[in-house]
C-alpha cells in the first residue's frame, strides 16, 4: 500500500496542482515519465482530465462512454496503476475529473445508450437518461428522436446510406460510422423474409427450429413494457433468441444464406425508391427516429450537455444510477489512486447540495473514516461558474471551484480601467457602432432558445401551462404567453442558475436573482401582462398556491428544478460561445465567468475578493489557464496591455485597417472579414504573435502559425453566429477570412502590413510578459491552491481548443528546469524571451508552498500600501501564519515604469510595510533587504527582477 493511501484520515489539501489533458497523443505511460519532473517543479498532485472510457479519437474526454472503464486509447489499468505507483513514490496526489451529468452516445461502445435504442422504454437503462418518452409531437411517443443525418430521412434512404448488417445472431443499422441496434421483437421483418427464402428447406429439422425462433420473438415483452418482471423476461429472453439464432446460422449455412438475401433485399436498391419500402418500416418500427441533425433544436426529446446532440444527461439523482455511474471511481478512491475529485459542470445537477453530500459520504465510506462535521471527507473542486460577486453557496460540502473566479479577477487588476473611454472611442471608430453588453447577451440568449435550444424551453413552458390549468385562478393564461415568460426570464438571468431545493428555505441570494431576472422581464415586455410574470416568480420561488395536494406540489417542485437545470447552458452558450466573440472591446476580458463590460478591477477589490476567498474558500483552485479557456494566461496577458497603450493602439487600428482593405471581398453588399472580426484578428496577432530570443518579434511566420490563427478566427466567426455559423456556415464567408489572414500575413517585400505591426507587437510582447510574470507571482502566493496548466511554466501562446490541447515538449521543459537554479537573475531578465524566467518563478514559489503549507493554507492575507511617483503601477500584500511571512510586490500598467520594471525606474516608489518586518530575505537571490522606517523601496525589492517575494 502506498504511503499516500495510509494517511487520509484527514483531508489532504494540495499545495499546488498540475493539470494534464489525457487522450490518444498523451497517455498514462508519458504521464508517468514526466512525474519526477513535476515533482521538481514543486507540484503536488496531478490534476487529470477524464480517463474513463470514451472515443478513441476523444482529445477531452468528456465523452465518457463507460464510467467504470478507462479508456484503452490513454492506456491499461497496468498503465494507470503503474502510473500511480510513480505519484506516490514521490509523495504526489491526484485529483480525477469527473463527469457525472452526461455521456457520448455517439460510440457503440456505450452499452447503456444501446440498450435503450434497443428495448426503448422497456430498457433496464432506460431510466438511466433523462428522455421525454411522452413529447408534445405524437409521432415521437415511446421514441428518442436522433438527430444524426446529413439530410433529409427519405433522402438518405434513398441514396442507401443506411444499411442493415447481421452478425453474431443479432441485427444492426449501420450509417457511415454510427451504428444503431435493431429491436428483437422487429427482426421478423427480416426473419419472414429469410423464412421465404428457405422454403425448399421446409423438411428439414433447421427449418422448423428457424420457425420456432420466429415464434419466440411474437411471444417477446414489447419494448413499451413497464413492469419490472416483464422487463427482466424481456432482457433475458432477447439474448437467448439472439443466440439460438446464432447457433442456426452457423449449424445451417443455408440459413445465414437465406438471411443475407433478405437483409439484401430490405437495404433496397438505389434507383428503385419503392425497394426501400421494407427498411422503412422496418425502421418506423424501431424505439428511435433517425432525422436530419438540423432539426435537433425543436424537437430532440432527450436532455443534453448544452446543444451537442452527442452528449445525452443521465439522471444521477437515482440511486441506481449513482451507483452505477461512481463504482470504479470509489474504487479508486478507496485504495488511495485518486486522492480529491473535480465535479465537470454542477449546475448540469437536478439537484447538486444532494449530490455532493452524497458523494462525500461515500468517499468517506470509501476510506473508512467517519464523515467529518463539515460533510467534506475528501478535497473536491467544481466546475462553478460565478459571475461578478456571485459566491459559492456556502452550504455545498466542497472546497472550492476550479479557478475561473480568480483568473478573471488577476486579469482585471492589471487593466488600466482609466482607458476605458478611449478604447470605447477607438471600438466605435474602427467597428462603426457601439455594442450595449447587456443588450447583447439578452438577445444572444433568446437567439440560442430560438435556434438549439428550443425544444428544451418548449417543454418548461408546456409543463408550466400545465400547472397553470390546476387552478382557477391561471388556467385563463395561454400556452404561449408563459413560454415567452419564461423564455424572457430565462434570457434577463443574471446568473447561470439558482439553487431552491424543495422543503427548503428559499436563500436570499436566490430570491434576489430571481426578481430580478423576471422584473428585467417585465420592463422589457410592457405587452405581456404583468400577471403571468408573477405568477412565473411565484412557481420559482415555491410561492405554490395552498390548495395542492402532494401530487400537484410534486409537480410544481419538478418544474423549479427542470427550470434551474436549463438556465445554465442557455447562459453558456448565449454568453461564453456568442457574445464573447462579438463584444471583443478587450477581448482578454472574454473568458467563462467573465465580465467583459467591466473595464477591469481596481486594486481594493482585487484585494477585497482575495479576503473573501481566504474566508470562504481558503482551498480553492486558482487558474489563469484551463482547457476552457479562450486563450492561455500568456496571451491573455498580452492582450491585456493593450488598455495601457490606447493612442499606439488607435492609430496603428487605422493604418492597418488602410493598408488591409484590399484584401477583403465583397459579399452580398458586405466587407468580409467585417470590421468587429478584423478588431478581434488583430487583437489575437498582438496575443499570439512570436518573439526571437532577443524578445523582437520574427519579422514573418510560417504556414503552421498562418493555420492556427485560421482555425482560431474560423471557429470565433462561427461562435459569433454573425455571418457564417456551425448551424448555417456561409462557406463564402469563412473563405473570405481564410484567405484575409494568408494576405495579410504573407511574407515578402510587398507586404505593407507587417512593417506596421511589428513595433506594436514588440511593445506588446514586452508588456505582456511583464502582466504575466505579475499573475503567475500572484496566483503561486494569494489564498487558495494554484493550478498550472499543462506547459503553461514556461510562455505559452495557446488559443482557444483544441489549440491548447498540442503536445507539450517535456523534453524541453525538464532540461530547463535542471540548469535554472543557479542561473543568476539578471540573465533571467535578460533572456526574458526563452521562458526560463517564468520557469524560474514558478519552480522557486512551489518549493516555498511545498516547505511552508500552513503559511499558504492557513496564513492571513493584508494587503499594503505604496507610496511614490508610481503609487498605481504595483499590487502587494502581505501572507502570515504565527512566526512566518512573506511579502509579495508584482507590478501593473508597467509601461508608466518602463521596460523592464525594475531598479530606479522605480524612482522613490516604496511599499509600507507592516510592524516588525524591516529584514527580509529575497527568496529568489538569497539576497537580504533592507527596509528603512517601515518604507521598502520598488527600486530595491525588484533590483534585478520584475517580481519580489520576500520572507522574514
Amino acid at each position: 500500500m502506498s504511503r499516500l493511501s495510509l494517511d487520509m484520515t484527514t483531508v489532504r489539501i494540495p499545495t499546488a496542482t498540475y493539470r494534464l489533458q489525457f487522450n490518444k497523443n498523451f497517455t498514462f505511460r508519458q504521464a508517468r515519465e514526466i512525474v519526477t519532473y513535476l515533482h521538481h517543479l514543486g507540484i503536488s498532485d496531478a490534476y487529470a482530465s477524464p480517463y474513463f472510457q470514451a472515443g478513441a479519437e476523444s482529445l477531452h474526454g468528456y465523452d465518457i462512454t463507460d464510467h467504470n472503464k478507462f479508456n484503452a486509447a490513454i492506456g491499461s489499468r497496468e498503465d494507470y496503476d503503474a502510473w500511480v505507483a510513480e505519484l506516490h513514490a514521490h509523495g504526489m496526489g491526484q485529483i480525477a475529473d469527473f463527469v457525472p451529468n452526461h455521456m457520448g452516445i455517439n460510440d457503440p461502445q456505450n452499452v447503456w445508450w444501446q440498450d435503450v435504442l434497443e428495448n426503448g422504454t422497456s430498457s433496464l437503462y432506460a431510466p438511466y437518461f433523462d428522455i421525454d418518452w411522452r413529447p408534445l409531437k405524437t409521432d415521437l411517443h415511446d421514441k428518442v428522436l436522433l438527430p444524426i443525418l446529413g439530410d433529409q430521412y427519405g433522402r438518405v434512404l434513398e441514396r442507401g446510406e443506411l444499411r442493415v448488417c447481421f452478425d453474431g445472431g443479432s441485427f444492426s443499422l449501420t450509417y457511415f460510422d454510427h451504428v444503431f441496434p435493431i429491436a428483437p421483437g422487429t427482426y421478423r421483418y427480416i426473419l419472414e423474409l429469410a423464412l421465404e427464402n428457405l422454403a425448399e428447406f421446409r423438411e428439414e429439422d433447421f427449418y422448423a427450429e428457424f420457425q420456432s425462433i420466429l415464434t419466440a420473438l411474437e411471444y417477446l415483452p414489447r419494448r413499451t413494457e413497464t413492469d419490472p418482471e416483464r422487463i427482466k423476461e424481456r432482457a433475458r429472453e432477447k439474448e437467448i433468441i439472439k443466440k439460438r439464432l446464432e447457433r442456426r446460422c452457423a449449424e445451417a449455412p443455408q440459413v445465414q444464406r437465406a438471411i443475407e438475401k433478405a437483409v439484401e433485399t430490405i437495404n433496397g436498391h438505389v434507383g428503385d425508391p419503392r425497394s426501400f419500402d421494407r427498411l422503412d418500416e422496418l425502421l418506423n418500427a424501431q424505439s428511435y427516429r433517425l432525422a436530419f441533425w438540423r432539426v435537433a433544436a425543436e424537437e430532440i426529446n432527450y436532455r443534453r450537455f448544452f446543444d451537442v446532440n452527442d452528449l445525452a444527461a443521465i439522471r444521477v439523482e437515482l440511486p441506481e444510477v449513482f451507483d452505477a455511474a461512481h463504482k470504479l471511481l470509489f474504487e479508486l478512491v478507496a485504495s488511495g489512486a485518486v486522492t480529491a475529485l473535480r465535479i465537470d459542470h454542477p449546475d448540469g445537477l437536478y439537484r447538486p447540495l444532494e449530490y455532493f453530500e452524497k458523494l462525500q459520504l461515500r468517499c468517506a465510506k470509501a476510506l473508512h473514516v467517519p464523515l467529518p462535521k463539515d460533510g467534506r471527507a475528501i478535497y473536491l473542486i467544481v466546475e462553478k461558474i460565478l459571475i461578478g460577486d456571485e459566491q459559492l453557496p456556502q452550504n455545498w460540502p466542497v472546497h472550492g471551484t476550479t479557478g475561473y473566479d480568480f483568473a478573471n479577477q488577476v486579469a482585471g487588476v492589471l487593466v488600466d480601467h482609466n482607458a476605458e473611454g478611449a478604447i470605447n472611442k477607438i471600438v466605435k471608430r474602427f467597428i462603426g457602432h457601439s455594442l450595449h453588453f447587456g443588450h447583447l447577451v439578452y438577445a444572444k440568449k433568446r437567439l440560442v432558445m430560438r435556434i438549439s435550444l428550443a425544444n428544451e424551453v418548449n417543454v418548461l413552458g408546456t409543463m408550466v401551462d400545465r400547472l397553470s390549468e390546476q387552478n382557477r385562478w391561471f388556467r385563463d393564461y395561454t400556452l404561449e404567453a408563459l413560454a415567452r415568460a419564461v423564455r424572457e426570464t430565462i434570457a434577463c438571468f443574471p446568473v447561470y442558475r439558482t439553487y431552491l431545493e424543495p422543503g427548503k428555505p428559499v436563500s436570499e441570494e436566490d430570491r434576489a436573482v430571481i426578481e430580478r431576472a423576471v422584473a428585467a422581464a417585465k420592463r422589457r415586455n410592457p405587452a405581456i401582462e404583468e400577471s403571468v410574470f408573477n405568477f412565473l416568480r411565484d412557481l420559482l420561488l415555491f410561492q405554490f398556491p395552498e390548495n395542492l395536494d402532494e401530487e400537484q406540489r410534486a409537480a410544481h417542485a419538478e418544474f423549479v428544478l427542470k427550470f434551474q437545470q436549463f438556465t445554465g447552458p442557455i447562459m453558456a452558450k448565449g454568453l461564453e460561445d456568442t457574445v464573447f466573440y462579438i463584444y471583443n472591446r478587450l477581448a482578454a476580458l472574454n473568458e467563462v465567468g467573465g465580465e467583459p463590460q467591466l473595464f477591469g478591477l481596481s486594486v481594493q477589490t482585487f484585494h477585497e475578493r482575495n479576503l473573501r476567498r481566504q474566508r470562504d474558500w481558503p482551498a480553492s483552485l486558482l487558474a489563469t489557464s484551463t482547457h476552457d479557456s479562450k486563450r492561455s494566461e500568456d496571451v491573455r496577458a498580452r492582450m491585456l496591455a493593450i488598455s495601457e497603450i490606447p493612442p499606439l493602439w488607435g492609430r496603428s487600428l487605422q493604418k492597418w485597417r488602410t493598408t488591409n482593405g484590399r484584401f477583403k471581398k465583397q459579399i452580398n453588399d458586405a466587407e468580409a472579414p467585417d470590421a468587429g472580426e478584423e478588431y478581434l484578428l488583430y487583437q489575437t496577432l498582438l496575443g499570439t504573435w512570436p518573439i526571437d530570443l532577443d524578445g523582437a518579434p520574427v519579422p514573418s511566420v510560417g504556414p503552421k502559425f498562418i493555420a492556427r490563427i485560421q482555425r482560431y478566427m474560423a471557429k470565433a466567426l462561427k461562435e459569433a453566429k454573425l455571418n457564417t455559423s456551425w448551424i448555417q456556415p456561409n462557406e463564402n464567408w469563412d473563405d473570405a477570412m481564410q484567405e484575409f489572414v494568408a494576405r495579410i500575413l504573407e511574407a515578402g517585400p510587398r507586404n505593407k502590413f507587417l512593417p506596421a505591426f511589428l513595433p506594436v507587437a514588440a511593445e506588446i510582447a514586452r508588456l505582456g510578459a511583464i502582466n504575466s510574470l505579475a499573475q503567475t507571482a500572484i496566483k503561486l502566493t494569494a489564498p487558495g491552491v494554484p493550478d498550472i496548466y499543462q506547459g503553461t511554466e514556461i510562455w505559452d501562446d495557446s488559443l482557444v481548443d483544441p489549440d491548447n490541447r498540442r503536445p507539450i515538449d517535456y523534453a524541453r521543459r525538464r532540461e530547463m528546469l535542471t540548469q535554472i537554479e543557479n542561473v543568476p537573475a539578471s540573465e533571467l531578465m535578460q533572456c526574458w524571451p526563452d521562458g526560463r524566467i517564468k520557469m524560474r518563478l514558478t519552480q522557486r514559489l512551489l518549493h516555498l508552498r511545498r516547505e511552508n503549507p500552513e503559511l499558504f493554507r492557513e496564513g492571513i492575507y493584508q494587503p499594503i500600501n505604496f507610496g511614490g511617483a508610481f503609487v498605481d503601477c504595483a499590487i502587494g500584500f502581505v501572507r502570515r501564519h504565527r512566526d512566518r511571512a512573506i511579502i509579495v510586490i508584482v507590478p501593473r500598467l508597467s509601461s508608466r515604469v518602463g521596460f523592464p520594471p525594475i531598479s530606479d525606474r522605480w524612482q522613490d516608489t516604496h511599499v509600507v510595510l507592516p510592524a516588525g518586518m524591516s529584514n527580509l530575505r529575497d527568496v529568489f537571490s538569497d539576497r537580504n533587504v533592507r527596509a528603512e522606517n517601515s518604507q521598502l523601496r520598488l527600486a530595491v525589492a525588484m533590483s534585478q527582477l520584475p517580481f519580489a517575494v520576500l520572507q522574514n
